[in-house]
């Protein structure tokens, strides 16, 4: 009377969850009135088991009765039982004997089946055809020995595997998006290895028996070679083949793309790739501002006239303009004038020189930052599991690449202009040496 007491309890204590503000006071009194009607109903029959002593003799012969059939019965069953199993030895002995090699061989057959049931269960192949299971179930799992039409099935469906292993087979499927939408293409299948649909790598879902697109495609390299797989009909097309069954395919997938590598050297990476574009984009602007004016110093060169839009024909107007009949005067003129020439051809070189020089200091120190991330790691997670201190591992190796590949071209083209401007201020000096000699002659 209890347990109906506490299950009472229990669903009047759930009636008040749903129950829309139901009175507690109500509810305690309901429950205090149900256990007072509970103990005068056990009351009244605590009294009535006492009041015919005669009845309580009568319940305990019938039970004693009961009892004693009850035990004959249960030694009848022992018996039988024990004359079944031994007639179950017998048989099984019996059946020994007469299967003789044959239950090695049933046995070599079962594991067989249970082998390549785990098998088909995540081969390409069964996507094509599926409930190859049932079967190998049967005979795998089944103590019985297996039939004539199971063995004849488990020897087809080890042959259909190893012929559709070689097989690059087309054919219309349901296969479903990234999302899980499903929709209906043709499927190019390279034996037990890939699996093609609209230029794009599939993979094989074993619990729903459908090819589904990988949630990210490999790099592009793959992606055109599997295009060009798809659309050949006939001879020898080149394909990426996963000889692991989609590990390596999975692990690829997972590979960081460029700009990923990019952002894993976070904010001073930015800073690094930022300054190293900047300081190339100058440095191709002055590279062809000094091809222009070298072309047009030569230019100069070859002409009598004076041209001031270069250098050296602003050289020879001062000459012209200033009627200089001393050298000395004239020497300094020239001087005057390549003074102010010199300048404009340098400008930018020593930017182009910082630039080069500030990228693998920004690479150090993104080094430093990520060194200290990967420490702050283990000192909270430990050296347990290394996906923990990647991301600081990754910012300090990618910044310093970030670093090397803004400085090593902005070095070589800090070169280039330089040797450029040299060979510029170089032509001036020599036109204003023949200038000078040529008036010395004069």
């Amino acid at each position: 009377m209890n347990k109906l007491i506490f299950v009472f309890l229990m669903l009047l204590l759930c009636n008040t969850a749903f129950a829309d503000h139901l009175d507690l006071d109500k509810l305690l009194q309901e429950i205090k009135q149900t256990q007072g009607e509970e103990g005068k109903v056990n009351a009244a029959r605590e009294a009535e088991f006492v009041a015919d002593p005669g009845k309580q003799q009568q319940l305990l012969d019938a039970a004693k009765a009961e009892l004693s059939k009850q035990e004959s019965i249960g030694s009848q069953l022992k018996a039988q039982l024990t004359a079944n199993t031994e007639q179950l030895n017998q048989l099984e002995a019996k059946l020994t004997e007469r299967s003789g090699p044959l239950g090695e061989l049933f046995g070599v057959a079962r594991q067989v089946a249970g082998d390549l049931k785990a098998n088909l269960k995540n081969s390409i192949i069964s996507a094509e055809f599926p409930d190859r299971t049932a079967v190998l179930s049967a005979i795998a799992d089944n103590k019985a020995l297996p039939s004539m039409a199971q063995m004849e099935q488990l020897w087809f469906t080890l042959q259909q595997e190893m012929t559709e292993s070689g097989k690059v087979v087309h054919y219309d499927a349901e296969i479903l998006s990234a999302a899980g939408e499903p929709r209906q293409a043709k499927v190019v299948r390279v034996g037990v290895f890939n699996a093609l649909a609209d230029g794009q790598y599939l993979r094989y879902l074993p619990e729903t028996g459908k090819l589904a697109d990988l949630p990210r495609q490999p790099e592009g390299k793959f992606l055109d070679l599997a295009e060009e797989f798809a659309e050949s009909t006939s001879g020898q097309a080149d394909i990426a083949l996963d000889p692991t069954r989609g590990a390596i395919l999975g692990m690829l997938i997972q590979t960081p793309s460029f700009i990923e590598r990019l952002q894993q050297g976070g904010l001073i990476g930015y800073i690094t790739m930022i300054l190293g574009v900047v300081g190339f984009i100058y440095g191709m602007v002055r590279l062809v501002q000094l091809s222009s004016v070298s072309r047009k110093m030569e230019l100069q060169m070859n002409s009598s006239v004076a041209n001031e839009d270069n250098p050296l024909g602003r050289i020879f107007a001062v000459v012209e303009k200033g009627n200089a009949e001393d050298t000395d005067n004239l020497e300094l003129l020239l001087d005057e004038a390549i003074t102010r020439e010199v300048p404009p051809l340098e400008e930018g070189l020593s930017i182009l020189k910082l630039v080069a020089a500030v990228g693998p200091l920004l690479g150090l120190l993104g080094t430093v930052t990520g060194m200290i991330v990967t420490f702050q790691s283990i000192s909270l997670f430990g050296t347990g599991d290394p996906k923990l201190m990647a991301e600081g591992i990754s910012q300090a190796l990618v910044t310093t690449v970030q670093g090397l590949s803004v400085a090593i071209p902005l070095l070589f083209l800090h070169s280039i202009v330089a040797s450029r401007s040299r060979v510029l201020v170089q032509i001036l000096d020599e036109q204003t040496a023949g200038l000078i000699s040529r008036r010395a002659g004069k």
